[in-house]
């Protein structure tokens, strides 16, 4: 079987890494291209000594050599180098899994709209068992719309990240709020605020070590509590969905795609 030839951009990052690790080791996968930032100091070295796991004979370079064809492009990087990510699938009419977290909504618009030229794969979070996660919150909601439920949500992530709360909070949150009807929402609590507002869902960010990331959903009623909880133990969950997401995308016709899809949910 042919295999499908991938390129990763944020190659050199801690998710980068792992993707060149695990897409090597994958015996679908052909790696061709590794792409980082123009001025980003391990430009042409080669990828696989930067990934710890020895040559693959792919350097990390700042754009695709025009004589390379990828079937799908992993982006695992940062949301400023959305716009020329973008242009750069576009401009190549390369299918894009975009697996970056904290985007703006007028970069998801961008991506949005870049869907109607190229495949594109966009998800909050590229754990397969936290959007399996999603489908059961989802559920629940739907069940408890009306019955005096409060709902919050409780994310755990590593000291490094930057967004809060994670985006896959507010994925759940929306996934929730949509089917309960709720809206207003809080950010952590703090002084004598009052009695909980029924109509809100409460988010709290926990930033701690190098937990690669966890989430919590309650719903709580009168003398019950039901609590959904999905953790990650390393950051390998979020690397293989990326990739299962690129083998799905694959081949697919122009359109906007999402981890439900990779799923079958």
């Amino acid at each position: 079987m042919k295999k499908i030839k991938i390129a990763i951009f944020g190659a050199a990052g801690r998710m980068g890494q792992r993707l060149i690790a695990l897409s090597h080791a994958d015996q679908d996968l052909e790696i061709v291209a590794a792409l980082e930032a123009p001025n980003h100091p391990k430009l042409n070295q080669d990828a696989g000594d930067i990934a710890g796991i020895g040559k693959i004979d792919v350097p990390l370079t700042a754009d695709i050599p025009s004589n390379v064809q990828v079937d799908v492009l992993i982006d695992f990087s940062s949301p400023a180098a959305t716009e020329s990510l973008i242009k750069l699938c576009l401009d190549k009419k390369i299918p894009l899994v975009y697996a970056t977290t904290g985007a703006t909504s007028e970069q998801i618009q961008k991506l949005t709209e870049a869907s109607k030229l190229i495949p594109l794969l966009m998800s909050p979070s590229m754990s397969m068992t936290v959007c399996l996660t999603m489908k059961l919150a989802q559920m629940a909601a739907q069940a408890l719309r009306d019955k005096d439920a409060d709902v919050e949500i409780l994310e755990r992530h590593h000291r490094f990240k930057v967004d809060s709360p994670s985006g896959t909070a507010l994925k759940f949150g929306k996934i929730i709020a949509d089917e309960m009807g709720i809206d207003q929402f809080s950010f952590g609590r703090e002084g004598k605020v009052g009695a909980r507002p029924h109509n809100e869902i409460g988010y709290h960010a926990i930033r701690i070590g190098d937990n690669p990331g966890e989430h919590s959903i309650l719903f709580g009623l009168l003398g019950e509590t039901m609590e959904l909880t999905v953790r990650a133990t390393n950051r390998d969950a979020y690397a293989s969905g990326a990739i299962q997401a690129a083998h799905f995308l694959a081949n697919k016709p122009i359109g906007l795609y999402g981890m439900d899809d990779v799923l079958h949910l």
